[in-house]
């Protein structure tokens, strides 16, 4: 397997100019792959994240994360990938126990068959959005590695043109605010979140300490629609540079109301799950927020980027409190958005991984092969 091994790398440069399902074609792969009885070996366990302030949002509090970690392993290569579930999702580590059980991908002979591998596991049942997602990231680290470069490559990306990630400042006493600001020094740009009767308090805090630029996520916490658009103006005259979610996501035309109105870009984020969301609200908000959780991984959240784009919507790049190993796979689709958010390992304190840093803000991709895990 060596010698294949060794035959995959000479063929980066055809591999690199192939798309997403060239990659996942036999001709590459029959090509290279001599051992046709090896199969891939499915495996996942649950873990909770520990989060190290609580965790503050317009609809709820919490301490921890629940989370399923997948390994997808392939003549002796393994690959990581992560679900995790926070409430609004709908999902827990019981529903991704009883869907990735179903998972059988002793079915297929070639880990280059991503998109075919995928359809299947999207076809294993509905919804199910994360537990799926940490099928496709644990696949694609699998097949990087067996390739020897990591994504970012492999798409054709410049690294240099990565963004700053923002830090989330959630919902807490002004004491504690303060407090997380200075933690948060080494960040150029801050997220905080809105959404209950003291948000202004909120960002007046943030700014007796900081004149940094902030994002803002009202978490659909704002029901009506002239509050809101009055909230959005005083915002943009704190140097905040976009909102997301200003209202519930049922409320399609107030949210296209204040989209039309507003001095900074609105972006969709729980009303714009995966590609059939993006193409109806595409004139409701004039942003997206784009997170692996969401759309089952990075197979979707790449072809999200591309069908924004030529829509002409702003992309920002999201996560939920994730370990490295999620936020490692997000980060090789950074360079090609507007803005970030990948900061959900940095919120917690038990993270079982180590990958893709965050140097002076700046999300920094390294040269491992796959999602960017460093082993």
């Amino acid at each position: 397997m060596k010698q294949n091994r060794r035959d995959f790398l000479k063929t980066t440069s055809l591999l690199t100019a192939a798309s997403i399902s060239g990659l996942s074609s036999k001709s590459f792969a029959t090509n290279f792959i001599q051992n046709k009885g090896t199969k891939m070996k499915f495996s996942f366990k649950p873990y909770t994240l520990e989060l190290k302030h609580v965790f503050t949002v317009a609809v709820n509090s919490r301490t921890t994360t629940p989370v399923m970690l997948t390994e997808i392993e392939y003549d002796g290569v393994k690959g990581y990938g992560e679900a995790s579930m926070p409430p609004y999702l709908g999902e827990s580590q019981e529903t991704a126990t009883r869907f990735l059980s179903k998972v059988n991908l002793e079915q297929f002979d070639d880990p280059f068959e991503i998109e075919k591998i995928l359809e299947y596991i999207d076809s294993i049942d509905e919804k199910n959005t994360a537990a799926k997602a940490s099928v496709d990231i644990a696949l694609h680290d699998l097949v990087g590695k067996l390739i020897g470069k990591p994504w970012y490559k492999i798409w054709g990306f410049d690294k240099t043109k990565t963004p700053y990630t923002t830090f989330t400042i959630g919902i807490d006493t002004p004491e504690v605010v303060r407090q997380k600001v200075k933690e948060a020094d080494e960040f150029k740009i801050l997220k905080v979140k809105l959404g209950r009767e003291n948000d202004r308090e909120m960002i007046e805090t943030i700014r007796s300490v900081t004149d940094k630029p902030l994002t803002a996520d009202a978490n659909q916490g704002w029901k009506d629609k002239n509050y809101a658009l009055e909230m959005i103006q005083w915002l943009s005259e704190q140097n905040v540079l976009y909102i997301e979610q200003p209202m519930p996501k049922e409320m399609i035309e107030e949210n296209a109301w204040i989209t039309e109105r507003s001095p900074i870009p609105v972006l969709g984020d729980e009303s714009i799950q995966r590609i059939p969301d993006l193409i109806k609200m595409k004139d409701v908000y004039s942003g997206v927020v784009i997170k692996l959780m969401k759309c089952t991984g990075m197979r979707e959240a790449y072809k999200m980027i591309t069908l924004a784009r030529s829509l002409g919507m702003k992309v920002m790049l999201g996560c939920m409190t994730e370990t490295s190993c999620a936020i490692s796979a997000a980060a090789q689709l950074s360079p090609e958005v507007d803005w970030a958010d990948l900061d959900g390992n940095l919120l917690i304190k038990n993270d079982p991984f180590e990958g893709v840093k965050v140097i002076n803000g700046k999300i920094t991709l390294n040269d491992y092969p796959g999602i960017g895990l460093i082993s």
